[in-house]
């Protein structure tokens, strides 16, 4: 683990060897949370360098804040340049998919930054892209190799493809949306 502000780890978290964390105020695991190995996790700091990167967003929050029970697992890269909350038992599993809270608007001609959302019980497959502002609900998939550049809002879905759109629906059934530990034998 890196550098950040503040790390906030309840009861039964951990972080995997080789994670590594800078430029965030705050890295929050709720109760059993875990972050796997080899994670990239960074963003620009509140009150950052006097270089005027994101001085117009004066309610940024540089902060990563997972739910009980949730996970990523091994070899992502995290930008929490803005917030990203991942809920109660959401995954982010499999691996390389990258969660990009900022990115250029060329019209402006400036960095923007906007939060992640990934809700309760979602499972975010391998190699996906997330970008700022997009929003997965509660009891959501995404399909591995998605790009979610925007908020959805109807939980029990499937959403995939580049960009992605909602797929089929699921049912509330589903084993994944039904347990009680973090952990998937």
């Amino acid at each position: 683990m890196g550098l950040s502000k503040k790390l906030i780890m309840k009861e039964g978290a951990r972080i995997g060897h080789l994670t590594f964390c800078k430029d965030i105020d705050l890295v929050q695991l709720d109760e059993s949370a875990g972050i796997g190995n080899l994670n990239w996790i960074t963003g620009y700091p509140s009150g950052g360098p006097a270089s005027g990167h994101f001085g117009h967003e004066t309610a940024r929050r540089p902060e990563l804040v997972m739910g009980p029970q949730s996970f990523i697992t091994n070899r992502h890269y995290i930008d929490c340049t803005e917030r990203i909350h991942i809920g109660a038992f959401g995954t982010v599993a499999g691996f390389a998919s990258q969660l990009l809270t900022h990115s250029v608007n060329l019209e402006k001609c400036r960095q923007e930054s906007a939060p992640i959302i990934i809700d309760a019980y979602c499972f975010v497959s391998t190699n996906c892209v997330l970008l700022g502002g997009s929003a997965l609900p509660d009891y959501s998939v995404l399909a591995a190799k998605s790009l979610l550049n925007r908020e959805f809002t109807d939980s029990y879905f499937l959403y995939g493809g580049v960009p992605a759109k909602p797929i089929k629906a699921m049912p509330d059934t589903t084993e994944y949306f039904r347990r009680t530990s973090g952990y998937i034998i």
